[in-house]
């Protein structure tokens, strides 16, 4: 080979090498531009279903990947690692994570109440008659496994007098109609399933178990809230705007919500009115979030609390 041929061959290697390069750093720019928020399959996480689907990120400028979990656990384990900015998520995960260290901040509520005990058709009518019982939860660090230990304790029982697994929320009402469970404890549109279309007795709301109870929230990782400080405030002010949507007209967003959530539309409808939507860091919200992380505390749940000035943004 001349030597001009092996300079040639040189160049073309290192073109091809610095092709390469330049590629693999687009990739890098583009998946650091992303916003990566992770989601749990529940009506309660409507505002964020709303915005994507409707174009409210996009229009703000902010590019998003959204990933679903089968629990606040899992989510939250997943903020940990760094694997997401943002999470839609409830406030019992949370506040564990934050007792851990997990370096993350309530941004705003999403919604309160919403979710329901709901139990066979046969001698349970009462939260007493569920002893000796298995009632199952999405998880431990779920927030409908804090409310049902919280109403077991309320009528004189503990969470050892009943069996509780954890299950996929998908395969719960499977689960109920077969008698491999004698109740749940889980969250819309779930709850209203369960009664329409099983024919389920709902023995309690979670409203009924603790009102105006503080459900899911909005969190952000502190990493992504100081270095994409601009992005945080565009998706804080999409939340808001999509929050709005809904109440303003609950029924009309049913459309938005991913298919896989919602098997009836006229079904849908009804469980989005056992929700109580909001999305601002007010007082009230505050008080009541640290209300329900003192329960948590009594029950054992968590070792400390968290003060107010590290919860919140």
């Amino acid at each position: 080979m001349s030597k001009n041929k092996k300079i040639i061959g040189l160049l073309i290697a290192i073109a091809v090498l610095l092709i390469i390069i330049f590629t693999l750093y687009g990739m890098s720019s583009d998946n650091e531009d992303t916003v990566k928020i992770g989601y749990l399959p529940t009506d309660h996480d409507s505002a964020l279903f709303v915005a994507n689907a409707t174009g409210m990120f996009k229009d703000a400028g902010v590019d998003v990947e959204l990933h679903e979990y089968n629990n606040g656990g899992d989510l939250m384990s997943a903020m940990a690692s760094g694997e997401l900015d943002v999470g839609y998520v409830g406030i019992p995960p949370v506040i564990y994570s934050m007792t851990k260290g997990v370096p993350i901040k309530i941004v705003a509520g999403a919604q309160n109440e919403g979710s329901g005990l709901v139990c066979q058709n046969s001698s349970i009518n009462s939260t007493s008659d569920l002893k000796g019982k298995i009632v199952a939860t999405p998880g431990e660090a779920s927030i409908q496994s804090v409310l049902l230990k919280y109403d077991l304790n309320k009528s004189g029982l503990n969470i050892s007098n009943i069996e509780s697994p954890s299950m996929k929320v998908s395969s719960m009402n499977d689960a109920l109609r077969t008698g491999s469970i004698d109740g749940m404890l889980t969250y819309e549109p779930y709850v209203t399933i369960s009664q329409k279309l099983n024919n389920k007795t709902l023995l309690k709301s979670s409203g009924d178990i603790l009102p105006d109870h503080p459900c899911c929230v909005v969190v952000m990782n502190k990493k992504f809230i100081s270095k994409e400080s601009d992005n945080a405030k565009k998706i804080l002010d999409v939340h808001k705007k999509a929050t709005d949507k809904i109440i303003e007209n609950p029924e009309e967003i049913v459309k938005y919500l991913p298919p896989h959530i919602v098997p009836n539309a006229e079904i849908e409808k009804e469980s989005l009115t056992h929700i109580k939507w909001v999305s601002d860091l007010n007082d009230t919200y505050k008080k009541n979030v640290i209300e329900f992380m003192n329960i948590e505390k009594d029950l054992g749940i968590i070792e400390k609390t968290i003060p107010q000035e590290k919860l919140f943004i």
